[in-house]
C-alpha cells in the first residue's frame, strides 16, 4: 500500500465507476478525498454523496464538489471548495470523460467541441487551477486515466484520439512541472466493465466473446493509481503504464471463450 497519510486528493468523475474505486483506494492509503461529479444535483450528486460516505467510513475526510470541467469557472469554483473544505491539494487524478459513440464522419460540431472541451481543455483547466494549491504544499502528483483507444482504433470511439493527446500532455507536464515538485503520469486502462460497457458492447459485438480474464476491474486501475501517487513511484516520470492484463500483447490473437 502507498503511504498517503496527510495527502489531499481530488479525483474528477469519482461519483461512480473507476473514479469511485480510485477515491476509495486512495482513502484506504490515508488520503482525504474530494469526490467530484459533473452536476450539482440529481443522481450525480446522490452517487457523489454515497462515495463520500464510503470514504468517511474508512476514517478519512471527504467532501463533494461539482462542476463541468469543460468550464474553467466551474473548475475554479470546485478547487476553491476543496481549499476551503480540506485545506489544500496534493494529488489530482484526471478521470472525468465525456464523449459520443460515433464514427468520425457522423460527428456534429457540438460533438467535436464536447470532445475537445471536456477531454483536453477540461483536464488542462483542472491542472491550471489545482497547481497553486499543490505548490503551496510542496508539490504533488497528477495521474491521468487513459484507455487503449489512445493507441488502437476502437469502432465509434472518438474519445481515443483525445486520450492520446492527453498522454502527450502528461509528458509535457512531467517536464514543465518538475521544478515545482509536481509529477505527472498516466494509466492506459484496458477493458473495464463500467456504465459505458453496454454501449461499447453494442457497437463492438466481439467484446461478448472475450473471457472475464481479459477485463480489468476498477479496483485494479485504482491500485496502480495509488502506486503512482506514492513515493515509491518517484522515479517514474511522464510515462503511461498499460494496465490491461496483457490484452494488448495479444491484439492479433484476441482470446475467445470458444
Amino acid at each position: 500500500m502507498a503511504n498517503l497519510e496527510g495527502k489531499i486528493a481530488w479525483v474528477t468523475g469519482s461519483s461512480r465507476g473507476i473514479g469511485r474505486a480510485i477515491a476509495l483506494r486512495l482513502a484506504r492509503d490515508g488520503a482525504d478525498i474530494a469526490i467530484h461529479g459533473r452536476s450539482e444535483g440529481g443522481a450525480s450528486r446522490a452517487h457523489a454523496e454515497e462515495a463520500a460516505e464510503a470514504v468517511r467510513a474508512l476514517g478519512r475526510r471527504a467532501i463533494c464538489v461539482s462542476g463541468d470541467i469543460a468550464r474553467k469557472d466551474e473548475v475554479g469554483a470546485a478547487v476553491a471548495a476543496i481549499e476551503e473544505g480540506l485545506g489544500g491539494l496534493d494529488l489530482v487524478v484526471l478521470n472525468a470523460a465525456r464523449a459520443p459513440f460515433k464514427e468520425t464522419p457522423r460527428l456534429l460540431e457540438r460533438d467535436l467541441r464536447m470532445l475537445v472541451d471536456t477531454n483536453l481543455l477540461g483536464h488542462v483547466f483542472c491542472v491550471q487551477k489545482a497547481l497553486p494549491l499543490m505548490e503551496q504544499r510542496g508539490g504533488g502528483s497528477i495521474v491521468f486515466i487513459s484507455s487503449l483507444g489512445s493507441r488502437y482504433m476502437n469502432p465509434q470511439y472518438p474519445l481515443g484520439p483525445m486520450k492520446a493527446a492527453m498522454e502527450a500532455m502528461v509528458r509535457q507536464w512531467a517536464e514543465e512541472l518538475r521544478e515545482k515538485g509536481v509529477g505527472a503520469n498516466a494509466i492506459c486502462a484496458g477493458l473495464v466493465k463500467t456504465d459505458s460497457y453496454k454501449t461499447l458492447r453494442r457497437i463492438w459485438p466481439e467484446l461478448s466473446g472475450l473471457p472475464d480474464e481479459a477485463f480489468v476491474t476498477p479496483e485494479e486501475v485504482a491500485d496502480v493509481t495509488a502506486f503512482l501517487c506514492g513515493a515509491d513511484a518517484a522515479a517514474i516520470s511522464g510515462q503511461t503504464l498499460i494496465v490491461d492484463r496483457g490484452l494488448s500483447n495479444r491484439i492479433l490473437r484476441a482470446p475467445t471463450t470458444e
